[in-house]
Parts: C-alpha cells; structure tokens; sequence
C-alpha cells in the first residue's frame, strides 16, 4: 500500500449521540476510484458480535459520504445514511435466533466503523483497517435521571428528563416476554416524556406470591407517575407494544383511575375477554395455542391464534368508548400478532360509534412485529420464551430488513409527532 492510503482519514458526527439520532461518515484522502469497505461492529452485552458494511468507490476528490453515495454492495445497498446500524447481523459462526437489545441503558451501546481497502464481505478480524472510529450510541441524554421504583409493590423504572420540569408523564409497556426493558422509556425521556418502564409480567411481587398482577397494579403505576412532583398530573400517556397493548387499551376504556390524554399500541390487538384478569387474557390465548402454525424453518407463527376477529363484544375491548387519541403502529407482515385485522376492526368499531376522529393508523407493508425506536436491527425471528412457557421457541416475527427499517424511523418520528401534539 503506498503512503496516500495510510494517511487514510475516517470521521464519524456526532461520534457520541442519541439512539434516533443520524450520524454522518466521511471517509478522505483516498485515491479517486479507490474501492473500500466500510464496516461497523459492536460486541453486545451477552457477548455476541453483529457486523454491518456497505462497499464504496471514492469519489474524483478521494472521498467517501456514507450520507450521500451509494453502498454496491454489502448488508445493505444504495445510498442508506444509516445502514451501518440496521442491517448490522450476527457475525458469521454466531449462534441462531439473536436479537439485539440493550440492557444497561446507562452505558452506550459502542461501535467501531472501520474502513478497509477493497470491497470485503468476510474475515474483517483478521484485516488491519486503514481507519477506525469508536461510535457511541446512548439511549439516555446526558442530564437524563434513573429512578427504580418499588412503591406499590412496583416494579418499574422511572426516567426523568433534564431540567426541573414538570414534564409529561408516559407509561411504558412491553410485551409477552415479561422483565423491566428500560431502553424505549430513556429514550422517552431524553425527549422529554417522563417515563416509567413497567415490569408487570416478571415483577418481584409475582415471583414472590406466585400469582399475577391484577388491574389496580396498572392503576398503582398510574398513580405514581400522576402525583410525582416532576409530572404533569394531568398529562400522563401509555404506550404499549404486542401484549402490553391489550393492557393499554383495557386501561384506556375501562379504567376508572387512568384517564389518558393519549394511547399508542404498536403492534397488537383489541381481542381479549374484556371482563378478563391479565391470567385470563393469557389463558385466552394459550387455550387457541392449537393454531399455531409453523415456517419451513420451525418458527412459530402466532398471528392466527386471535382470528377470525371475533363478533361477539365479550372478547374485544369496545373502542367505541375511548375517549382520548389512539395511535396504532401496525407492520402489514407481522407475523405473531394480527396486528393489521385488529385495527381495520377497530377503526369499523370507532366509525360506529362516532369516535374515529380520536384514531390514527400507522400500516406499514412488510413491517413485521418488533417495530423498535429506529436503527434497531431488524430481527425476522428470534429465540423467544412466554411467561408461561418453560422452553424458547424461535418466534417468526415477521419483515424484510429494508421496509422495516424505514417503518422504524418512520413510526419512531410520527409517534413523537403525536405525543407532543397531545401531551405538551
């Protein structure tokens, strides 16, 4: 190699910044024409390692802009500002079915964006870069607050945003899988929603009595967000993805405690026996276990177990009493909910009642299940244990890693939009 390309030049803004936030990559001082790989790889906190990389030519001036020029070639192609994040993949000789999601929201999650001469698609360990750059990617903002919760019985953690407030106030659902995930609400957070990420599967009163969580847990967690000083008590949302859907909507129209300026449910359903506890909701679905079906890859496809959307009223929430704004996020290719028939059945139901002005749909085609803040590599299926499951199953979620990208951005960006539409 001769003297021009040791001299290589990799910059990477903002090399420290928020999960949402785009980065730019400049490569220079490189000759005209020059062939490179830009590659990003990030060892997660269970060890396991994901790469990305996109094939570049520099340009008559011996630059490369990851924003502006075209990938040839690579997990990704054509002009992808972000694609060094959401087509990152486990790398070759990793174990199946992994999914990447951060666990310690007080660290960043690291990565290396290296180039390297010629376009690559294996044996990057085994190479010396010409240029690398460490990326930090945080899901909290500096000035950001962590609070556990255990008051109530609870727990959840809470997230406040910078400054004395008072702020907003969000509650946080995930889904069947149970654990307090905290990523999505520090991100809230360093948005300006306060936040509380709610355990409601897995939380250490169930462990310890062995029995579920009943309604009045939701309501306790409503509480302590509404009387916190740094809430605003009567600006308080909930946003629920998969099962913490059916608890998002059951609270919002059912709820004498929780009154709601506003509700997203991402990827889920109104099908459950309305007068149900969380258990019986749980066995509802447990009891249609016998559709599920299965890919030529023994993944296992859920989607079926609530339809035929039922017509009998006692086994969907009746939307027609919401009174505040609903969002939906819907993938069009979810293949574990059936995320889609739900809400073109919610939007009849609201019609009918006269409420759909308060509704608003997100659909995306061949979005799958797991529509995640964005640049959060899309995982098609994954290893994945139900609360009441004693083995993992591998899970079909559903998507192909392009539209599903773009409906994380997209999704991501408008659901902003609407919080602070409704809550500011």
């Amino acid at each position: 190699m001769d003297r021009k390309q040791c001299c290589v030049k990799l910059s990477v803004q903002p090399s420290r910044g928020l999960m949402d936030e785009k980065f730019i990559v400049l490569v220079q001082n490189v000759w005209p024409g020059f062939q490179l790989t830009v590659h990003a790889l990030h060892q997660c906190e269970d060890g396991h390692s994901w790469e990305a990389f996109g094939h570049y030519a520099a340009d008559a001036t011996g630059t490369v802009n990851v924003s502006e020029d075209p990938s040839l070639g690579g997990t990704y192609s054509g002009v992808e500002p972000m694609g060094l994040l959401w087509s990152l993949r486990p790398v070759p000789g990793s174990k199946p079915g992994l999914r990447m999601r951060k666990m310690n929201v007080q660290t960043p999650m690291e990565v290396t964006i290296s180039v390297y001469q010629g376009h690559q698609t294996e044996g990057f360990v085994d190479q010396v870069p010409l240029a690398g750059v460490l990326v930090e990617r945080w899901y909290m903002a500096p000035g950001v607050r962590r609070i556990p919760i255990t008051e109530g019985g609870l727990t959840a953690t809470l997230f406040l945003p910078p400054g004395p407030g008072p702020f907003p106030g969000l509650l946080d659902l995930w889904g069947g899988g149970g654990k307090l995930v905290e990523y999505r609400a520090s991100l809230l957070a360093s948005h300006g929603i306060a936040s509380l990420a709610l355990d409601y599967l897995t939380p250490k009163i169930t462990i310890e009595t062995r029995k579920m969580v009943g309604i009045e847990y939701f309501e306790t967690a409503y509480r302590v967000l509404q009387q916190h000083p740094q809430v605003f008590s009567s600006r308080i949302a909930m946003l629920g993805l998969s099962f913490g859907t059916s608890i998002t909507l059951k609270m919002a129209a059912y709820s004498e405690v929780v009154k709601l300026r506003c509700a997203v449910c991402v990827s889920g359903s109104h099908v459950q026996p309305v007068d149900g506890s969380v258990e019986q909701i749980l066995g509802y679905f447990h009891k249609n276990s016998g559709k599920t079906r299965f890919s030529d890859e023994n993944e296992a496809i859920w989607r079926d177990l609530l339809l035929p959307i039922p017509t009998d009223s006692s086994l969907k929430v009746d939307v027609g009493r919401l009174q505040c704004p609903l969002l939906l996020v819907v993938g069009e290719d979810d293949q574990n909910w059936p995320a889609y028939e739900s809400a073109m059945d919610m939007k009849e139901m609201m019609e009918r009642a006269g409420n759909s002005h308060l509704l608003t749909i997100l659909s995306y085609p061949n979005a799958g299940h797991l529509i995640e803040p964005p640049y959060t590599p899309h995982a098609r299926s994954s290893f994945f244990r139900t609360v009441n499951a004693r083995e993992k199953m591998m899970a079909l979620w559903g998507g192909e890693t392009v539209a599903h990208s773009r409906a994380q951005e997209d999704a991501w960006r408008k659901t902003l939009v609407f919080l602070r539409e409704n809550l500011f």
